[in-house]
């Protein structure tokens, strides 16, 4: 098989990938057969798995763009996958055109491609580094620079932590970089959960273990705990439709279906 010159060299063509899985469910192009077999596995064991992803790209949207509202420029994307289909700097830019995103994932497919899209925006940069090394992470120059202007900083950890198992310390990591934020500050997450659908946990996380990253999905009061720290914005950690709706008829009438929890939380 002929590697797209997006991808780089070594890389393993037939082994499924979360962020390439994740692009199929928004509907996009950059992902593999390997990918597409998985996904469509996945979605033959849970129908809803691409309206479930897409509800979470909605939240994204809405959160960079309330945030944005509030005067945020400074985006700090963590596990970022490849940013197509609303990414963040195009959701931020739409109410700030200044806005600044520095793009983060350890997946070294999805950082080549992504530098590949956003090689001509001048206010987006693109870096390799992995949460579960936050030390790593925050001594990156970019992310530095981001987080050393005095300006607060929304860091979104959207669909990530559930990637991040407990012996990997996820509230440890979540902790270092929230304390390097300046005040006003920002904290946008979203994880996959336990409660919504239990009756489907087991298959899902089962799937994701035939990839690189398996997916540990977590309680509501567990996705709580991530907040430490930070005060909650309305309405708190609830299921992803129910997040700042852009209208009180699009939550739908279970919204626990869409399994995904989210928030949002601000610095003093």
């Amino acid at each position: 098989m002929r590697q797209p010159d997006w991808v780089p060299a070594g890389t393993d063509l037939e082994k499924p990938n979360a962020a390439r899985m994740y692009d199929f469910y928004l509907g996009g192009s950059h992902n593999f057969e390997a990918d597409r077999r998985t996904a469509r596995h996945a979605v033959e064991l849970w129908p809803e798995l691409p309206q479930i992803m897409r509800a979470n790209r909605a939240f994204l949207r809405r959160a960079v763009q309330y945030l944005a509202e509030t005067g945020v420029r400074r985006f700090l994307d963590i596990g970022s996958g490849i940013p197509t289909f609303a990414p963040v700097h195009e959701a931020a830019r739409a109410v700030r055109p200044d806005a600044q995103v520095v793009y983060v994932d350890n997946d070294p497919v999805a950082v080549a491609h992504s530098r590949l899209l956003l090689r001509d925006d001048p206010l987006s940069v693109v870096v390799e580094a992995d949460l579960r090394s936050p030390d790593d992470l925050l001594a990156r120059p970019e992310v530095a620079a981001l987080l050393g202007g005095g300006e607060p900083v929304a860091v979104l950890l959207v669909a990530v932590l559930h990637f991040v198992p407990d012996g990997d310390g996820p509230y440890k990591a979540v902790a270092a970089v929230r304390d390097a934020l300046p005040p006003g500050s920002a904290l946008v997450l979203s994880h996959a959960s336990l409660e919504g659908r239990p009756d489907q946990a087991d298959a899902h996380q089962d799937i994701y273990r035939r990839t690189p990253t398996p997916l540990t999905m977590r309680s509501r009061a567990d996705i709580e705990a991530f907040f430490e720290g930070l005060d909650l914005v309305d309405p708190g950690v609830v299921y992803l439709p129910e997040w700042r709706p852009e209208a009180p008829g699009t939550v739908g009438p279970h919204p626990e279906r869409m399994t995904g929890m989210a928030g949002v939380g601000r610095l003093p």
